[in-house]
């Protein structure tokens, strides 16, 4: 009788559900202002997780995709920071993380913290960092610390930028 193997197929098949149905996502809202200036261009973002020891874990970036002969990687140099911490050893476009650039406006991310590289990542202290650079404009960096595992009671944060980047947003999302 095949009755085990169907209640074994069955009970991980209900295991899969039960975990999606319980999954977190931090939504993490990034503000582009809108500046009156004579030459506006939009700007070149990354989104990282630090740890303490420097190790980056890659959420987002948004940059121009579409440049002829990928010319739109060469200036990813600029958003510094992100560069250095090990932006400059990725092979772009990264799958899943990459997007074109985003003009003014509120732009939502999803970070799934079932997602193997963060879900393996170990307990401590991190920071959420957010660079953003502007060509013929400026750059602005923001950094929300954060402990793994996640602090609820900490969430949700904000954080306002001062040129670059407008209200920076993180909160919890429970998806029962």
């Amino acid at each position: 009788m095949n009755t085990p193997k169907i209640l074994i197929v069955v009970s991980a098949i209900f295991s899969m559900f039960s975990a999606a149905a319980n999954s977190e996502t931090l939504t993490l809202n990034v503000e582009i202002p809108q500046l009156n200036v004579a030459e506006y261009h939009s700007p070149y973002v990354a989104v990282w997780l630090e740890s303490k020891s420097r190790k980056s874990t890659q959420i987002a970036l948004w940059y121009d995709i579409k440049m002829a002969d990928n010319e739109g990687q060469e200036w990813l140099k600029d958003i510094r920071q992100w560069w250095r911490r090990g932006g400059r050893s990725l092979d772009l476009p990264y799958d899943g993380l990459t997007s074109a650039t985003k003009g003014p406006g509120s732009h939502q991310i999803i970070i799934n913290l079932n997602k193997a590289e963060l879900k393996d990542l170990d307990a401590g202290d991190y920071k959420l960092r957010i660079e953003a650079a502007r060509e013929v404009g400026g750059r602005e960096l923001i950094e929300i610390p954060l402990t793994l595992p996640l602090d609820k009671s900490a969430l949700p944060i904000s954080k306002s930028g001062k040129s670059e980047l407008g209200k920076i947003s993180l909160s919890l999302q429970t998806n029962n």
